[in-house]
């Protein structure tokens, strides 16, 4: 509790924060204070080999030590980008959450790639926990501080049909959840999908979906990239009475603006994409400036963790479009609550696994089909050691001969290499 009147007092601007000041005089390093990461360690739940079931996602767990005795933990990435870039750390101030992040973003000849992003994003997410760990507060009370009492989730189904649609819609609302997703319709016994037969068979299941969720509830499609302009165009009409949430991933393009765009004047229907992006330059900024989406999917790590998430917030309040992470898995889903907890502007989350998996000791809060905030410090999660096995360590920088980027900075010593 001392530490966080200690947090108060620094925010209210009374006292300065030993923690966060000592070695300010060392301006010739850029030290902000005196803690320096000293191992990374990287984990893989047992009987996975770092990917779950759930469309590939990370199950790699990061811990990051400092010399002060706090770790961070993160999730995300694999074992060989995670390797690459972790040494990059060592040594440095995790208090520098900014300058790490573009450290790590430009320290290559070429910009990095979503599965590098992702990687980042592990990392990132455990520096932010250090550093609330360090104040002894929710890692919400560092992003602003709560905005609302809780989180409103839906829950995700796969395809669906006319026979399970309405049941399956209605026992998510007895639940407690705001919305229901499914994924529209399957392929057929030989394997092929007929974009145009699916939006008539979607359109009857979607029937069955609003009659599960009632006139309270929602429910939302995702298109799952599998339309072209056409059909999109055609099934999004056909969907405009029965009142979506929104229509998800519906172009199979997902990158082309000018598609987006037509489809935008084409339709009424609420849009939504995002999930397949990496940090706020691949494919987010576009759609958002170009207000061709109501809902943003940026997820973590997949944006590249914290640091960039709130970015990503700010930038589609500003537009007034809607956030609406993917689901992730367990511990990156606690990071994203609380970036959540601390955005006021319009956000819904998406829940893929509950109950937790056993390696899983404390994540997310979810009551009632709601994420609902906590006390502990950190990002508030943590995990069994007997319940995952060690496959990395990292206490130094890589010694491979390979290239690592230019220790290139302003006159201000702000990060500049690329």
């Amino acid at each position: 509790m001392q530490r966080r009147r200690l947090c108060q007092s620094i925010a209210l601007g009374l006292v300065t924060s030993p923690i966060l000041n000592a070695g300010l005089s060392q301006h010739a390093q850029g030290a902000l204070s005196d803690t320096r990461i000293t191992r990374i360690r990287l984990w893989n739940p047992t009987g996975t080999n770092g990917l779950s079931d759930w469309i590939n996602l990370s199950e790699i767990l990061v811990t990051i030590e400092t010399d002060s005795g706090i770790s961070g933990i993160g999730q995300g990435g694999t074992k060989d980008l995670l390797e690459d870039i972790a040494g990059l750390l060592i040594g440095e101030d995790p208090f520098r959450t900014e300058y790490l992040w573009s450290k790590l973003y430009r320290n290559k000849f070429y910009p990095p790639g979503r599965e590098k992003i992702h990687a980042m994003g592990a990392l990132d997410c455990a520096l932010w926990d250090i550093k609330a760990k360090a104040l002894d507060v929710p890692l919400y009370e560092l992003l602003g501080g709560r905005t609302r009492d809780h989180v409103e989730c839906y829950q995700s189904f796969g395809t669906l049909n006319v026979d399970n649609a309405r049941d399956s819609a209605r026992s998510v609302m007895d639940a407690g959840y705001r919305a229901v997703r499914f994924h529209g319709v399957d392929y057929d016994e030989t394997g092929r999908f007929d974009a145009r037969k699916a939006v008539d068979q979607t359109a009857r299941v979607a029937e069955q979906m609003r009659l599960g969720v009632g006139d309270d509830g929602d429910w939302i499609l995702d298109a799952h990239t599998r339309f072209d302009l056409p059909d999109i165009t055609r099934l999004c009409n056909l969907l405009e009475p029965l009142n979506p949430f929104f229509v998800e991933d519906p172009l199979r393009t997902i990158t082309d603006t000018v598609q987006f765009e037509r489809l935008r004047n084409q339709v009424s229907v609420p849009l939504a994409a995002g999930e397949q992006f990496g940090d706020i330059m691949d494919g987010i900024r576009p759609l958002v400036e170009g207000n061709l989406v109501d809902w943003m999917r940026a997820s973590m790590p997949n944006v590249g963790g914290v640091t960039p998430f709130m970015k990503i917030a700010a930038l589609c309040e500003a537009h007034n479009i809607g956030v609406v992470p993917h689901f992730t898995a367990p511990l990156s889903t606690a990071a994203v609550s609380h970036c959540l907890f601390a955005i006021s502007g319009p956000i819904i989350n998406e829940i893929g696994r509950f109950p937790l998996e056993d390696y899983v000791n404390d994540s997310y809060t979810l009551n009632d089909g709601k994420l609902y905030p906590n006390d502990r410090p950190g990002i508030g999660a943590s995990f069994h050691e007997d319940q995952v096995n060690l496959i990395s360590e990292i206490d130094a920088a890589r010694t491979d001969g390979l290239y690592q980027g230019e220790p290139y900075v302003r006159p201000d010593r702000s990060y500049l290499y690329l």
